[in-house]
This record gives structure tokens, sequence and C-alpha cells, in this order.
């Protein structure tokens, strides 16, 4: 810009040739004045980037000296870095959400930029051989493709549960050496760079309004070699592409078809978008006059590949159709590219339309054509007017940071220039303990490492948060999580259950926790490596033992010996039944057993333990002695227990050892046995005698009695007797 601030002097530089033109601007509206352009003499520039900066320099000086003849010296200028220059970089990052409920709203845009800054290193590595290299790479912008929970695709990370988070982003860079060898090719044709941009936000810039940049439309600038695509949603670019097919593929397809040099195809396929018909003079010097249709039937398939190309393009970086789509740069006039393209897209055909510099408000251009050609160099003008793109310096922690401020910048962004790595400035989770849970290997993780502590200018701030020129960010590494810490039912997903009825009463039981083979509460704090086990009780007594009653008396391990054989306890003195059937402690249990059991203690007598080895220990015999029953028992064998005498009702402790010997007494009873269980007075009296009788015939003392036998005694005195006879 002059002194005067009225003349602008801007430069397209693109890949086959250079245009420059002279600006003016008048209280707030701006009057395209020159237009001059220059092709290369060879292809010193390749996808936007210079490669001879000597060749570019001279091509810039011969644009430069045109337009000085008519307006006078030019010391300033305004350029651009083109659209194609810029570098698409897809890459992933992945966060562990193992120990956590759900991800947080925090977690999501470190995982983002996370993903930006390994695109960073990618694209580094790919290009230079060397990831440290990566900050030779401004990122302008970066876009979500899409979010993962245990690799399956969502909508939102926000609130989601898993075991793994991850983001795919594609994000755009571009390189360092552009700027810097575009301000050399203008250096060497004597040229300050006044201000410098972004093509496709110089052009977005001019053609859509402030208040419409939220909505989402591409901007496709279809030039020689590359189309160029810009994203806009929100208020902002999100994403910048490069294809590198354009007009000059289908220049070819008609230079192929016929037998045309390639000005003169360049120039059919210019006349063609007029619609009428079209002259054609070939290599051979025959002249034919073609409808248009002929001209355009056998080139369409190379207009639907272009049309194709872009719309993947575009696809990739929206994830989505846009709203609409505009057309800029001399190949946006390719005939029908529009159609095929909102065909591509899904779109209505009158959402997809070429725009030339007539769509720029406030801009008069008397004189000059207004092409669609002409609306990058226009824009690039006005955008280097209004909206330069400056290096915008900050501090981090300390360390003086350019940003190129092609977008809103974040203190994110500062951390990508920085080089910081965003994964080392969260603090390391806490260590993970390993544990076996019924023979299946459990990793329990521990907390989450912290975020990092930043501040803005001393104050509190997140990665969000914009930066301004000459902020000054502090960045602290987040603490480091703790070691994983739980308790044995924290766990245990969902803890069994054993359905009892015990005592005609129905129970709900509670697995058994055991711990490195010791039965532990649930509460139990684990430790690494610990050998864990849950599972439902195996019998009786872990029942009990669960339940926290009291056990029964138990005869169960106990041991005795009878004439120096081991015998078994009595079956009867069991404390449980399980089922109705006698059970120790050590018993199976299973879900739906029904167990009874007595509380009373039992004990083991001799008695006890002799007849249940089927020894008959006493003869029994019940008879009737004037009307009442007489039980009589004679025992028929005597016991020793460890060499004492003992009676059969004596107890036996475990281990005892009980020797037998069989008396000499008889397994029959006699009628004399009788009188030992009844009180009769037989002492002799002179004036008295007796009368007996067994089942009313008369009997003796030693006749033998059986079952059931009636024994009759009665006492007379002798005058009664003798009178009865």
């Amino acid at each position: 810009m002059t002194d005067n601030g009225e003349i602008m002097y801007a430069l397209d530089i693109g890949t086959r040739s250079v245009t420059g033109l002279i600006l003016k601007q008048r209280s707030g509206s701006y009057e395209l004045i020159d237009v001059e352009s220059r092709e290369h003499k060879e292809r010193s520039m390749m996808d936007g980037q210079i490669h001879n900066v000597a060749a570019v320099s001279d091509v810039i000086q011969e644009t430069k000296a045109a337009l000085e003849e008519r307006h006078g010296p030019l010391h300033k200028v305004c350029a651009a870095a083109a659209g194609r220059s810029l570098k698409t970089q897809r890459a992933s990052m992945e966060l562990d959400i193992s120990g956590q409920p759900c991800v947080f709203e925090g977690d999501i845009a470190p995982l983002e930029l996370g993903a930006v800054q390994k695109a960073q290193h990618q694209l580094a590595f790919e290009t230079e051989r060397d990831s440290d290299k990566s900050l030779q790479y401004h990122c302008v912008g970066y876009s979500v493709v899409a979010y993962y929970i245990d690799g399956q695709e969502i909508g939102s990370l926000l609130d989601q549960s898993g075991e793994k988070a991850s983001a795919d982003v594609i994000a755009t860079f571009l390189p360092k050496v552009v700027v810097e060898s575009l301000i050399s090719a203008l250096q060497r044709a004597d040229l300050e760079l006044e201000a410098l941009t972004l093509e496709p936000i110089a052009a977005i810039n001019v053609l859509i309004p402030p208040s419409m940049r939220r909505l989402n439309v591409a901007l496709v600038d279809i030039g020689a070699g590359t189309s160029d695509i810009a994203i806009t949603d929100l208020g902002t670019v999100t994403a910048y592409g490069m294809v590198p097919v354009a007009g000059d593929e289908v220049t070819e397809a008609l230079s192929d078809e016929f037998l045309l040099d390639f000005p003169d195809a360049e120039r059919v396929k210019r006349n063609l978008a007029a619609g009428e018909n079209v002259l054609v003079t070939d290599i051979l010097g025959m002249e034919t006059e073609y409808p248009p249709e002929d001209v355009i039937s056998p080139i369409r398939p190379s207009i639907k590949q272009l049309a194709a190309e872009i719309s993947s393009e575009i696809l990739t970086l929206n994830t989505k159709p846009p709203k609409a789509v505009m057309l800029v740069g001399g190949g946006s006039m390719t005939p029908e590219i529009s159609r095929h393209l909102s065909e591509a897209l899904h779109l209505p055909e009158n959402r997809v339309a070429p725009r030339d510099i007539e769509a720029i408000k406030n801009l008069s251009f008397e004189g000059i054509h207004p092409g669609p050609e002409l609306v990058t160099p226009v824009g690039i003008a006005i955008a280097a007017k209004e909206h330069p793109v400056e290096y915008i310096p900050v501090y981090v922690n300390g360390r003086s940071i350019r940003l190129f401020d092609v977008k809103t910048l974040t203190i994110g962004d500062a951390v990508l220039a920085s080089g910081l790595s965003i994964r080392t400035l969260y603090g390391k989770p806490g260590d993970a303990m390993v544990i076996t849970l019924n023979e299946r290997i459990v990793s329990i993780p521990g907390t989450r490492g912290e975020a990092p502590v930043i501040r803005k200018n001393g104050l509190p701030a997140s990665i969000k948060d914009p930066i301004a020129p000459g902020d000054e960010l502090v960045l602290e590494k987040g603490e480091d999580g703790q070691p994983a810490s739980a308790a044995f039912r924290d766990i245990v997903d969902e803890a069994p259950e054993m359905k009892l009825v015990i005592n005609d009463r129905k129970y709900s039981i509670p697995p058994l926790y055991v711990q490195n083979g010791r039965r532990v509460a649930p509460e139990t704090t684990l430790n690494d490596r610990d050998d864990l086990v849950c599972r439902l009780p195996e019998s009786i007594q872990e029942v009990w033992e669960i339940m926290k009653w009291t056990i029964p008396a138990s005869v169960e391990h106990s041991v005795y010996y009878i004439d120096n054989k081991e015998v078994p306890p009595p079956q009867d003195l069991y404390p449980f039944h399980r089922n109705g059937h006698p059970a120790f402690l050590q018993e199976p249990v299973r879900t739906g057993d029904n167990i009874v059991t007595d509380q009373e203690p039992k004990t083991v007598t001799v008695r006890s333990l002799l007849e249940h080895q089927e020894v008959q220990t006493t003869a029994q015999q019940r008879v009737f002695f004037n009307g009442e029953t007489v039980n009589m028992e004679k025992k028929i064998i005597e016991a020793d227990i460890n060499g004492e005498k003992a009676g059969l009702d004596d107890q036996v402790a475990s281990g005892d050892h009980i020797t037998t010997e069989k008396t000499m007494s008889s397994l029959d009873f006699i009628v004399q046995d009788v009188f030992s269980y009844v009180t009769v007075d037989l002492q002799y009296n002179a004036e008295k005698t007796w009368n007996l009788t067994k089942n009313r015939q008369p009997a003796s003392f030693t006749e033998a009695l059986h079952g059931g036998d009636h024994i009759e005694l009665q006492l007379f005195d002798k005058s009664e007797k003798r009178s009865a006879e």
C-alpha cells in the first residue's frame, strides 16, 4: 500500500501464471483499476509451492513492470499462500477411559489436540523423514472425522463409557517454507510483503459476508493444475484440502479428441461457456464448427471425473455434504461442472454455482471482464487490507512463540506451536493392579492423571480459551494419578447367591470371598497379584460360617474304637439333615436344598456306639404284673473304657477305646425276674400264704416268661385258703 493508503497492489501466484492487480479503496468501497497476468516460462511452481525462487521472481518482476508502466512505482504487495500448498494429514488418538465412569467434556479437547499433534509429527516424518521437524508446519485448522468408543463409531464422546475412546481428525498444515520462499521471491523482485493471507480465506472473505459464515459452505477454486477446497462452518474455516486435478484435465481431453494444441483447446473450453456453436481449427488447419453438445459429449467423462474427485475430497473434509458449493477460478467455467458436482454431493443443482467478481459487494470494475478467475486475486487484496494474516506473538512457559493467525487461536494452538507434548502435560495414570479372580486375570486401573494447570496472564484458563497477542501462558504438568485401590466386593460384577431352606425358613446365602487361600470380608482391600476366589458355599459348614451362626456340637471328626476296631459315630447323632438324610458339617450343599439342624448337644455313650454297630447290649421283655406293665432289661454285655469299668450309659470321648465282654446271663427271663422291678412283701408270716399264677395258671418262680405274659400274685390268710378248699 502506498503512503496515502489508497492504492493496493495484490499478487496471485498460481501454478500456471502470476496475476497482479491494482485496487483503489474509496470510502469503504473498492475499485478494480487494472489487471496484468503473465504465465510461467517453466514449471517453477508445483502444488502451490515455489520450487524455483528465481524463475518465479522473474515472472513477478514482469507483471510488476507492466503495471508500473501504467501506474507508477510499486514497492509493497499483498500476497497469499496458495490453498494447494496446504498439507492435509489424518491421524487418530486413543484415550483409556476404563477407570472412569464416563467421558468428561475436559477429556475431549486434549484428545483432539493430541490427534492433531500426532498428525503434525506424521506429516513431518513423511515429508522430512524427521518427526522432530513438526514445528516447521503451522496448523491452520482441523476437523473431527469420527469419534469411537471401543472401536464403534459414535456421534459424541460426552458422557459415554467403555474401555477406550478415540478420535479421528483431519488436520491442515501450512509449511513454513511456503511463506519463506514466497517472501524470497518477492524480495528478488524488489517488493516488500505488506500483508499475507491464504487464498481460500481471501476468496471466502469477499464472497461470504460474516453473517453467512455460520453456514456450512464449500468454496472450490478450480485452477489449471489443482482444485483448492475450503470448508466454512460456525463462523470460521474448518478445513482445507486440495485435489491434483483441475481445468487442465478437461483441456487435455479436448486437445486429444479434436487434435488441438493446448492453447486452442483452452480457448475452445472457455467459449463453450457461452452456449453457442464453437469454431475449431485442428493441427492440420481444418476448421470445423460444432454445436456445444458435440464438443461436450466426448469430454463429459473427464468433467465427471473432475467432479467426482472434488466431491470426494469435500466429503472427506466435511464428513457430509455442505449446504452449498461456490466455484471460483478459471476452471469453474468448465461446462456442466456445477451439475455433476451437485449430483455427486446429492445437492439441488441451484446449490452449486460459479461466482465471479460481480458477487463481491462494494467492488466496481469498469472496463474489466468479471471472470471467476479474478475472485481470488481481488480477495487477496481486500482480505490483506481488512483481514491480514499476521504472526501473533505469545509466551508459553516464558518462551516466545509466533502463531500464524488464520483462525480463532486458542491455548491449544499455542501448545501445538510450542512443541510441548499434549500427552505429557497430563499426569500419568496411577499404577494398575493385576489380580486373578476365579482363575481370570483382571486389571484394575489407577486413577486418571490430572489435567495440566493452565494460566493465561496469571488467571486460570482452559485449553480451548482464545489467545491474544502478548498473552503469557503458563502450563504445569498435572498431578499423576493414584495407584489402583479396590475392595474385594468392588470387582465382583454380580455376586451370586444360594437359595436354601433352613429349618423351614428361606435364606439367600451370599458368596464366599477368599484372598490368597484365606477367607476374608467383602470389604477387604486388595493388593497387587492377589489370587482371589468368589464362589458359593460348598458345604453346610461354609453356609453357617457365612451367616455367622453358631455351629452345633458335632461328632463329625470323632474317632472311637470297639475291641481295637475303629468305628464311626452313630448317624442319629449327626447335627444336620439335608433333604431328609443325616449330614455332617462337610456335607455338600446346592441351591434348593432343605436343611434341618438340631441345636441341642448330642453325647455319645457306650450303649449308642455298640448299638450303632448292631451289638446287643441288653435283653428286654415286657410283661404284666397284677395288671401293671413291667419292662424288664438285662445287661448281657460288660464294657470297659480305656481299661476302666463303665456302664452302658457312660459318655465316650473321641479316641476312647471300648472293650466288651459278654456276661453269663441268659437272654431268657423267668417269673422270679419280675420281682426285681416290683415291690412285694414276701416275708414269712405264719398267718399268711400266697398264690402265683401265669396267664391264670399256677406257676413257679423258675418258670420261663415270654413277652406279654400276665403274672398274678395274691396273698391270703391261711384260714381263708382252707375255707376255700
